[in-house]
């Protein structure tokens, strides 16, 4: 938790939104007060006093905002055996059985992406390789768990193949994030500085607990690095209407400013990865699996009237076009305000219903790229759009970029570079008509998202990042490893300087 407090920063040359606006296209110095921007000037044209950041010459943005977050789970992910680059269910077996044994008595991996596995998990063989030590998988999309028989007895549960799918895979999620507050937190806190060093100054927190009492607590053990808007899930929604929540209201009991009331999130399908996402065309191999529909259009309606009637945003989760046409027409008919989460495969006529209904997409463009390969296989006959960024863009949809952590790393540059150029690691780009100018990529990665974005003005507050290259001019490379000389919190140094 750093104290430095800025007043100004000498000698930056401004990009990102806002800066269209520059007195000239040179140097600046910005002066800063009470967590805001209160001048912008050539340099040297204003007496600097208090504490000068120096900029020498690096490029000044508005602060990045990661808008869908995990937070505990994305945490935790770094303490649990890293599955990302297992193949095979045999090696991720494997990797478990020589795995560390934690003070609770199970073995946890995460991260591991079965779909172009070879051989399929069986609870045969994770139980030969993992004996009686409870073993649990967690999935990179956390939309399902591969456990062996020891782990399915802990959490009372059965599977004929180990593996548990959807809202069984979230319950024992959950009980997986039930460790102790001092080991969670701790993890929360580095997630945090390792973000603002990425360049990070909020997120938006879609942790499937209890969020308001978590965020209290972390707030009350003096956490300070990032900016937090904290979802509400069905189950405690009359808590939250009883307490009168309303989105964008600060936390309850804290003076400091840092953490809102976010939106009520529904998850209304499932996943490509697990062949659940709701789609109008069957998935390959069965005509009659056209994934799962987790909440039914009256449902997910009766939800929306009940948050818009307390004040409540919603960010709904549809993945599958079925389930992003049941979504608009619930916003539609309710006229409930928020965002579709994930937006992932979108029919045609659907596109142009976001800005109509002025109900933005909260999209995750890296996994696009994570998995173009299985939209490939999997969608291949489907008549929808994957992955659309360009065409809702064009469309007049507001775009907010995240990361999904722990699905993805939680580094907005990734992002960004995944939609302006649609390819990494050297592949020819994938669909690269849905790429977006880098304008729009780093506006959709600020606070106020691709059509209100954060800008650098006078008035605006203080949250900045200073970068040691221009993003504008970057390649796919570049705008992967920007470089981030120092990110401010309201004018406070939460990273570098």
């Amino acid at each position: 938790m750093n104290a430095r407090h800025i007043d100004a920063i000498a000698g930056v040359r401004l990009a990102g939104p806002g800066a269209e606006r520059a007195p000239t296209t040179g140097l600046h110095d910005v002066l800063l007060a009470d967590g805001r921007i209160v001048d912008i000037a050539p340099a040297g044209a204003l007496r600097l006093t208090g504490d000068v950041l120096p900029g020498d010459g690096a490029f000044l943005i508005p602060g990045l905002w990661d808008h869908h977050v995990h937070v505990g789970q994305a945490a935790l992910t770094a303490l649990r055996v890293d599955l990302a680059d297992v193949t095979t269910a045999a090696a991720a077996a494997a990797v478990m059985a020589d795995a560390l044994v934690g003070p609770d008595g199970r073995r946890v991996g995460a991260g591991f992406r079965d779909a172009f596995w070879p051989d399929a998990p069986t609870l045969h063989l994770l139980d030969e390789r993992t004996g009686a030590v409870p073993t649990y998988l967690v999935n990179a999309d956390l939309h399902s768990l591969w456990l062996n028989s020891a782990a399915l007895a802990r959490e009372g549960m059965t599977s004929p193949d180990g593996v548990l799918r959807e809202e069984a895979a979230f319950e024992v999620s959950r009980r997986l994030g039930a460790v102790p507050a001092d080991l969670v937190d701790a993890a929360v806190a580095d997630l945090a500085r390792r973000a603002a060093a990425r360049g990070v100054v909020g997120l938006v927190d879609l942790d499937m607990a209890e969020n308001e009492s978590v965020w209290q607590r972390r707030r009350a053990d003096g956490f300070d690095t990032l900016r937090v808007r904290f979802g509400i899930y069905p189950e405690h929604l009359d808590r939250a209407l009883a307490a009168g929540l309303v989105t964008g209201d600060p936390l309850r009991g804290d003076t400091g400013d840092l953490v809102h009331v976010g939106p009520l999130k529904v998850i209304t399908d499932g996943s490509l990865g697990t062949r659940t996402a709701a789609c109008s065309v069957a998935y390959p191999g069965d005509p009659h699996d056209h994934g799962v529909l987790a909440v039914d259009p009256e449902t997910l309606r009766d939800l929306l009237i009940r948050a818009t009637g307390g004040g409540l945003a919603a960010a709904v989760h549809a993945i599958g076009d079925d389930a992003v046409r049941h979504a608009l027409d619930a916003f539609a008919v309710t006229g409930a305000t928020g965002t579709i989460e994930h937006a992932q495969l979108v029919a045609a006529a659907d596109v142009p219903r976001f800005a109509r209904l002025d109900v933005a997409a909260s999209v995750q463009p890296a996994h696009a790229l994570d998995d173009r390969d299985l939209t490939d296989s999997l969608w291949a006959a489907q008549t929808a759009i994957p992955y659309p960024l360009r065409a809702l863009a064009d469309g007049g949809a507001a775009l907010f970029f995240g990361s999904d952590a722990p699905v993805s790393t939680l580094d907005p540059w990734a992002a960004i570079a995944a939609a302006v150029h649609r390819t990494r690691d050297g592949r020819e780009p994938w669909r690269p008509d849905e790429a977006v100018p880098i304008a729009v990529a780093l506006a959709a990665s600020t606070a106020g998202g691709s059509l209100r974005p954060s800008e650098i003005a006078p008035g605006a507050v203080a949250d900045l990042v200073l970068t040691g290259a221009d993003p504008a001019a970057a390649d796919e490379r570049a705008l992967r490893e920007m470089p981030v000389v120092a990110t401010l919190l309201g004018g406070r140094v939460t990273h570098g300087g």
